[in-house]
């Protein structure tokens, strides 16, 4: 049972890192092509400059309720499998947790949005 806890704790820790290594290029590039193109890059019609914000806060906000739903499905599911057999419990965060990665999934693509915009 030790194991299987030190791959979860290994898993988070990398996904942990990744998404934050991502999250650094994403910006760090958004950066450099705003300084590359000037004052080109900052003259954006307003419409698009809406319709981006509203489909970065609906691609995080579905997300995060798809993500809230699963873990809601899962983890009454995994409450039911423990109390049969505790030794389940590594197995059980594991699916607990691909359950929340969705929301992380939608963030990225909400910060893609996001940097496209500008």
């Amino acid at each position: 049972m030790r194991l299987g806890m030190f791959i979860v704790a290994a898993m988070t820790a990398a996904v942990v890192a990744l998404v934050l290594t991502a999250t650094y290029l994403f910006f760090s590039a958004g950066q450099v092509g705003a300084q590359e193109l000037g004052e080109a890059a900052l003259q954006l019609d307003p419409s698009v400059l809406i319709w981006g914000f509203v489909s970065a806060a609906a691609a995080a906000g579905l997300s995060a309720a798809a993500a809230g739903y699963a873990v809601a499905q899962v983890g009454s599911a995994a409450v039911g499998a423990l109390a049969e057999k505790p030794e389940l419990m590594g197995r059980v965060l594991v699916m607990v947790g691909l359950a929340e990665g969705v929301a992380i999934y939608g963030l990225i693509v909400a910060i893609l949005i996001l940097n496209q915009l500008g």
